[in-house]
């Protein structure tokens, strides 16, 4: 069995590299079974009077282990990441069918058609109002909350009139109005689906105000 001089002269090379030689196997991958066969043919064919000095041998097999071990250690570690995305998606999943409150001034129904949500006041204020406003700026229902102290204060609306007629079935713009400074408004939202991650990222949320990553919710409910 001959060896091609390209081969041959990689592998005496100081600086050679295993890819090299894969390469001249038409782009095979060269394992360490097959790098023993072609270094057990390169010790029986090799020039009795000008034999492959043994540091070079050595360098050219540690060489080869260096490679192969990173080979193995980067399947590892995309296996360790195919299998973090899967528990995320896991868990992710058992969260369809529940609420999640983020940070938003745009409210959506829940399932019972209600609208809810918290105001973050800075500080404490004698006159707080909630607001809603459908998409052509008119506002559809006003809610007093009157003086309230520094910190949450939850508002829920059920979505009718003072008759009971349903007023609002879509997405309404929050607004809010304290006398103790501006308030930070999220609001609740139903979880209704679940995307795949793409590339091991992250999985997104299909919910009232569209697709949220899970690390957007504040609380579940």
């Amino acid at each position: 069995m001959s060896v091609p001089d390209s081969v041959i002269r990689g592998l005496n090379a100081p600086n050679s590299a295993p890819p090299s030689t894969a390469a001249a196997f038409g782009g095979q991958a060269l394992d360490q079974k097959a790098f023993l066969r072609l270094l057990t043919t390169q010790l029986t064919t090799q020039d009795p009077f000008n034999p492959v000095d043994n540091t070079q041998m050595v360098a050219q097999m540690a060489q080869f282990s260096q490679v192969a071990g990173i080979a193995e250690m980067n399947q590892s570690l995309k296996s360790l990441v195919a299998s973090s995305g899967s528990s995320r998606l896991s868990d992710a999943s058992s969260w369809i069918g529940r609420s999640m409150l983020v940070e938003s001034d745009v409210a959506t129904p829940l399932r019972d058609g209600s609208y809810a949500g918290e105001l973050t006041l800075p500080k404490a204020t004698e006159n707080t109002s909630v607001s809603f406003v459908d998409a052509n700026g008119a506002v559809v229902h006003t809610m007093e909350l009157g003086p309230r102290a520094a910190g949450v204060a939850a508002f829920h609306w059920d979505g009718r009139n003072a008759s009971g007629q349903v007023v609002a079935t879509g997405p309404l713009q929050v607004v809010a109005t304290a006398s103790g400074g501006t308030p930070t408004i999220a609001t609740w939202t139903g979880i209704a689906g679940l995307q795949s991650p793409a590339n091991n990222g992250e999985a997104r949320l299909v919910t009232g105000l569209g697709l949220l990553k899970p690390s957007d919710a504040i609380r579940l409910a």
